[in-house]
């Protein structure tokens, strides 16, 4: 509702600006609303705050809206944010406006419900109507849907299930999916069991639609499909359209113009023995320098994918719409196709490479004296697994490694110490979640679950890698270079305040205060060290920071305790790492390839583009994980295992299996005779009348009872007998009755991690 003489709401302004371009001044806005006096003070403050947001800008003495979208605009639905809504994109754009501005697809479940508005997914084109956002951390704009122009024009995914006669029928993957029904004649090699790509052949009013088998992807029993089912779900572009390929194929070697030659500099490649891209290089060396006696000098290149991946180009577009490669057991959705990634930018051994180098000059302390970057040609002087070059450095070298060692490796050894000292006196934060890594079997099924030993070869490359990212962002900055930043925000006062409540039921104190840095939580983390609350402290410690995320205002980065932060070392598999280094390349001077003022301009948007793509990568992967071990688990009903309590809810346990790197969950209706209150502060789930209960990081047998691989659902019963536990907090009391809060067997959203 709007109150003449009252300032209208953002979006109210928002939506006059657009419609009226002839009437958009101050002045004739103040006019139109009929305001006076102090309120016209404050509607040019809020006219001020539009434009400094980017959503209004001047044109002469008017405003008016960026490339604004027309009221009535045709989308195209291409991804789901990080609460799974729809965002779609405008299906005709010029891109001379800079990246095509996302819209946040509004569906109402009222109207869902009573078939008054079209339901819209992935892939689907809709006309649509637009609305300026209410959210302003969100996309500029909303919509709502008037009609479907064409229907998710991506395949589907469904398995296959025999039926009498022939026939088939297509069993859905998501819950919300369609059974359909495939022709005899429409299978294709399609066997009972196979996960499927299907084409709709033919929709109708009465019947079950008609589908089409384009492709046999495997048995759901394969990791293959099971990380296909991954990829559509969460609607990850893995097929690259023929003008990419064909941009690609047609790709050049990187010439020396702009070039210095370091074809001499004895660079190598550490990385993981399966790797089949290299995008990093390091070398080091003394400082010769007698101003900074024991001084060390640390060379990082990094493939110049700037060179190859222009602005504008299809190859570009593509990589955007991935944003960054995903990475499963059994494969890797690139965000550039092989001929890039696995080849022209491909750091190998012996063979002339374009890179984007750092130099980086440190005393003895540990403390950067000064950096420079450089375009240059590079030739790895050699390809090593970590593995290698820590055999070496423990007096263990193999035929590759031994003559490397006195010449490269113990001064790259040399270096890292030096750098450790700086990381040591920076303190970041230094959690201890071993990670787990899925061993496959030739077959793609599970062999074992791993936990890679964490060698010094890790955190040498690893530390060399910040110093370069830390490099670039200081570069860019004095440079007054606009940038997409890595940045990690401090945790939340409120999430502050769970976690200090949680540490006291334990004998801890966590500081209060704004200042609150990574080393008050380092100390936490120290003297839990070894005790029985070491998993517990570690998980809540990090459920309480905050998503690191990329964003063109800095904010530093807490986790790693540092003020100016950038993803500079990894182009090949992330887009905000190419924007860092056409900055640096247009910045510097340093020839083709550099950043444009339309992408300058779009900053706003790529960030907040590429972060959303990132957490959908993460969830990809997680999700994989769940269905791979489910599958794994599913012959092994009524089996017992060792677990630990990862998760406490109102409705449960989350409970992990550290053998399997798996997670399930115990209901709690199934978890005894007693009534269980959820204590927050303790993280317990406490009997009311017994006293008895479990809580965070408790370690448990527990008992297999469901497994359902497509969902990657797995649900336990609890073996052990619970525990004295503390007196709960009875502020939670009534919503935490046994299955007073959900129904009972349900599974609550997981907290992040």
């Amino acid at each position: 509702m709007i109150i003449h003489g009252e300032i209208p709401s953002r979006e109210v302004l928002l939506e006059f600006i657009a419609d009226n371009p002839d009437r958009a001044s101050k002045r004739e806005i103040a006019k139109a609303f009929g305001l006076k006096g102090d309120a016209r003070v404050e509607l040019k403050e809020v006219l001020r705050a539009l434009e400094s947001d980017g959503l209004v800008q001047k044109d002469r003495k008017s405003l008016k809206r960026p490339g604004a979208l027309p009221p009535v605009t045709v989308l195209d639905i291409t991804t789901r944010d990080k609460d799974g809504e729809l965002i779609g994109r405008p299906a005709e754009w010029n891109e001379e406006l800079g990246v095509a501005p996302a819209v946040a697809i509004r569906q109402s479940s009222a109207d869902r419900a009573k078939g008054k508005a079209p339901v819209g997914g992935l892939g689907d084109r809709v006309l649509a109507k637009i609305f300026a956002s209410k959210d302003r951390a969100g996309p500029a704009y909303t919509a709502r849907i008037i009609k479907i122009i064409d229907r998710h024009r991506d395949a589907l995914l469904g398995v296959v299930r025999e039926m009498p006669g022939g026939a088939a029928r297509l069993m859905p993957i998501e819950r919300r999916g369609e059974e359909m029904q495939i022709a005899s004649n429409d299978l294709g090699e399609a066997k009972d069991g196979d996960l499927v790509e299907v084409e709709i052949a033919r929709t109708g009013r009465l019947g079950l639609t008609q589908a089409r088998v384009l492709n046999v992807i495997g048995s759901v029993a394969s990791e293959k499909a099971i990380s296909m089912i991954a990829i559509h779900a969460h609607g990850i572009p893995h097929i690259f359209p023929q003008s990419v390929i064909a941009e690609a194929d047609e790709a050049k070697h990187a010439t020396m113009s702009h070039r210095e030659d370091w074809r001499h500099v004895p660079l190598v490649t550490i990385d993981p023995h399966d790797a089949k891209d290299h995008d990093d290089a390091v070398y080091a060396e003394r400082d010769p320098s007698p101003d900074n006696p024991d001084g060390v000098i640390v060379t990082v290149a990094i493939a110049d994918v700037s060179w190859y991946v222009r602005p504008k180009s299809a190859l570009d577009r593509e990589a955007l719409k991935r944003g960054n490669s995903v990475y499963f057991p059994d494969r890797v959705v690139p965000m550039l196709p092989e001929r890039i990634s696995n080849d022209l930018c491909s750091l190998r051994e012996g063979v002339d490479r374009p890179a984007l180098a750092v130099r980086m000059t440190f005393s003895k302390e540990g403390r950067k004296a000064g950096h420079t970057f450089h375009r240059v040609m590079m030739k790895s002087a050699a390809k090593l697994s970590y593995q290698q070059a820590q055999a070496a450095i423990d007096g263990k070298p193999d035929d590759k490694a031994g003559p490397l060692l006195e010449p490269i490796l113990k001064p790259l050894w040399h270096a890292y110490e030096v750098l450790k000292r700086g990381r040591d006196r920076r303190q970041p934060l230094e959690l201890d979640m071993p990670e787990r890594k899925i061993i496959l079997k030739p077959d793609g099924t599970v062999d074992r679950v791993h936990v890679p030993e964490r060698l010094d070869a890790h955190k040498l490359i690893e530390e060399m890698m910040i110093q370069a990212n830390v490099a670039a962002a200081e570069t860019l900055e004095k440079k007054r270079q606009p940038l997409v930043y890595r940045v990690h925000d401090a945790p939340k006062l409120s999430k502050q305040e769970a976690l200090r409540e949680f540490l006291a039921t334990i004998g801890l104190t966590l500081a209060k205060g704004a200042g609150l840095r990574s080393n008050s939580f380092n100390g936490i983390l120290a003297k839990a060290l070894d005790t029985p609350h070491q998993t517990m402290v570690n998980e809540m410690v990090l459920r309480s920071q905050s998503q690191a995320i990329y964003s063109p205002e800095n904010i530093g980065h807490f986790g790693l305790n540092l003020l100016k932060y950038a993803h500079f070392t990894s182009p090949i598999r992330r887009y905000a790492d190419l924007i860092v280094h056409r900055a640096l390349v247009g910045s510097l001077g340093l020839g083709e390839g550099g950043i444009t003022p339309e992408e300058e301009a779009a900053l706003d948007d790529i960030a907040a583009e590429i972060s959303t793509f990132e957490r959908r990568a993460m969830a990809a992967e997680r999700d994989t994980i769940n269905r791979l071990i489910a599958h794994h688990l599913a012959g092994r009903i009524g089996d017992e295992f060792d677990g630990q309590i990862s998760g406490v809810t109102k409705s449960g346990l989350f409970v992990t299996l550290p053998q399997f790197g798996a997670d399930g969950f115990i209901p709690v209706s199934t978890l005894g005779r007693d009534y269980y209150i959820y204590d927050e502060a303790h993280q317990a789930l406490s009997g009311e009348k017994t006293g008895l209960g479990y809580r965070l990081g408790d370690s448990i047998q527990v008992r297999l009872v469901e497994a359902v691989p497509l969902a990657g659902a797995l649900r336990f019963e609890m073996l052990s007998e619970g525990r004295a536990m503390p007196v709960a907090t009875r502020s939670f009391h009534k919503a935490g009755r046994r299955g007073a809060s959900k129904k009972p067997g349900t599974r609550p959203n997981r907290p992040r991690r």
